[in-house]
């Protein structure tokens, strides 16, 4: 599958667009154009959820542009026959807005009635600071139950910039995002509260800077300009390079091959899994640095495997690996480490790709005190809490801050301040994983797939990411995005509802169809 990458933009980024056409007059134009891009996607979900006459639309209004973008929406909706209905949740409300919603036949209320089929959340908008508390409206936690939840440019209590949010802020199923793709709204906890995202051009484009940071996703019909919006986009996606296939003059060596330094008595599996998806993904010969046990297992499964007792520090010319994974389940095993040690210092100076992952992270301290940090052809692939521990490593509280749930989380700008101290890129996992390179760029990856979240299946992503990184150009980004995506299709080819039944070793075989 192709992949596109959307640029994606802070809030304020998309306020400092929208200010000069503000100033000039044109705040009507824009709100119009995005309530009509609200408006489009409500009677999209209305036509595949039972129709659009008579179908029962509530919002519930903010006192704010937000409210205003949703009036506005109710006002559209209603002229094409939806029962529109609006919950002041201020006295006040935008005034053009609510005149629009009145004159088309909307009707205001203290409740949610029942029988909404479409929930609009139009309280808060990108400006939102601070804390959020869900108003207390009769009927709502029914409504957000039993009816598809839209949110109006973001959730209600996500801060635009982050992704971090308050508690009580109610899961969109659908976010209309106006202008440009929100970084809060696939970092944080934004990721997770804002279901499937839209993106409205609203003719932001000449005013929207360049920016660092993208979004991979696969094109989706429907991502295109709102009706009425300008013909110009220079923001539009690029698409990302595809990865090299096989070749029919290859042979085992040109199509790449692997060293992993993985397992221990403690941890088999893990070995067994990072070189069984290394072997699925495509790899011209995988070798596999591990203990006798440890080799017999894998050996047991999957006999391609080249085993060995420990990495070679001074290999056959010509027949050193391509690239290196250390770290699944090495455990704290004494012996495991040191060679793994050794294995990440031959790396760095011959300038092998290396990932870096779970106990090899571990290593990373010792580079600290000798080196001051890595180098450009590592990829390290902490989790949260291990990210936290490299921050604990750096003395760097404001990193510590950044990774940490709560007001000043911001992983997009740890990630980027990670790969920065450390000289290396990063692969920091999570709902959304962020790739950052250490010249500050940074790919959001948001996968939406719980099953993902079991133990092992980050040992399989080391196999992608090793098998790719020993084919692919030195390219660690696109290396990253595309491993990610291979682990992504795997798991929702075996789990397509997202029902999260299943184990790590069922990702091997899918990662083969």
């Amino acid at each position: 599958m192709t992949l596109q990458l959307s640029p994606v933009y802070r809030g304020e980024q998309i306020r400092a667009a929208e200010k000069p056409l503000l100033d000039a007059g044109k705040g009507e134009q824009l709100m119009r154009r995005a309530a009509h891009g609200l408006a489009y996607r409500v009677l999209q979900i209305l036509e595949q959820t039972g129709g659009v006459y008579g179908a029962r639309v509530t919002g519930l209004i903010g006192p704010g542009n937000n409210g205003g973008d949703g009036l506005w929406a109710l006002a559209f909706l209603r002229r094409r026959g939806v029962d529109a209905h609006a919950v002041l949740l201020r006295e006040k409300a935008h005034p053009a807005g609510l005149e629009a919603f009145r004159r088309a036949g909307g009707r205001t209320a203290e409740d949610i009635p029942a029988g909404t089929s479409v929930l609009i959340d139009a309280i808060l908008g990108t400006g939102f600071k601070g804390a959020f508390t869900r108003p207390e409206v009769p009927g709502l936690q029914q409504a957000v139950s039993a009816a598809v939840v839209v949110a109006c440019d973001l959730p209600s209590g996500v801060d635009a910039d982050t992704g971090a949010a308050a508690a009580d802020v109610i899961p969109a199923d659908h976010t209309v995002t106006f202008g440009g793709l929100k970084q809060g709204l696939l970092a944080g906890a934004g990721g997770r509260l804002s279901g499937t995202v839209h993106t409205v051009d609203i003719g932001l484009g000449p005013q929207l800077p360049k920016t660092p940071v993208h979004a991979a996703e696969p094109a989706q019909p429907g991502t295109g300009p709102a009706p009425g919006a300008e013909p110009e986009n220079p923001a539009a996606p690029a698409m990302l390079p595809a990865v090299r296939g096989p070749q029919a003059a290859d042979h085992k060596y040109s199509r790449g091959t692997l060293g992993i330094l993985a397992g221990s008595e403690q941890f088999p599996g893990a070995a067994l899994l990072t070189a069984s998806a290394a072997c699925a993904t495509g790899c011209g010969m995988v070798s596999l640095y591990a203990p006798a046990e440890v080799n017999r297992l894998v050996l047991q499964r999957r006999p391609e495997v080249v085993p060995g007792t420990a990495p070679a520090t001074a290999p056959e010319a010509g027949k050193a690996p391509a690239a290196v994974v250390i770290g699944p389940g090495l455990g704290q095993d004494p012996q495991r480490m040191a060679e793994a040690e050794a294995a990440l210092e031959h790396a760095l100076q011959e300038a092998v790709p290396c990932v870096l992952d779970a106990s090899g992270l571990q290593l990373v301290r010792t580079q600290l005190r000798r080196r001051g940090g890595l180098n450009k052809n590592v990829l390290i692939t902490p989790h949260a809490g291990e990210a936290r521990r490299l921050a604990q490593d750096l003395r760097d509280p404001v990193l510590t801050k950044q990774l940490t749930p709560g007001a000043g989380e911001d992983p997009v700008e740890a990630a980027r301040r990670l790969a920065g101290a450390l000289d290396c890129s990063v692969l920091l996992k999570g709902t959304t994983t962020i790739i950052a390179s250490p010249q500050g760029e940074v790919i959001l990856h948001r996968a939406q797939t719980p099953g993902l979240a079991t133990a092992g299946t980050g040992d399989v992503l080391s196999g992608i990411l090793g098998a790719l990184a020993a084919t692919q150009p030195k390219d660690w980004s696109a290396v990253a995005v595309h491993a990610v995506d291979l682990h992504r299709r795997a798991a929702v080819r075996i789990d397509p509802h997202g029902r999260g039944r299943f184990g790590a070793s069922a990702l091997i075989a899918a990662l083969g169809s």
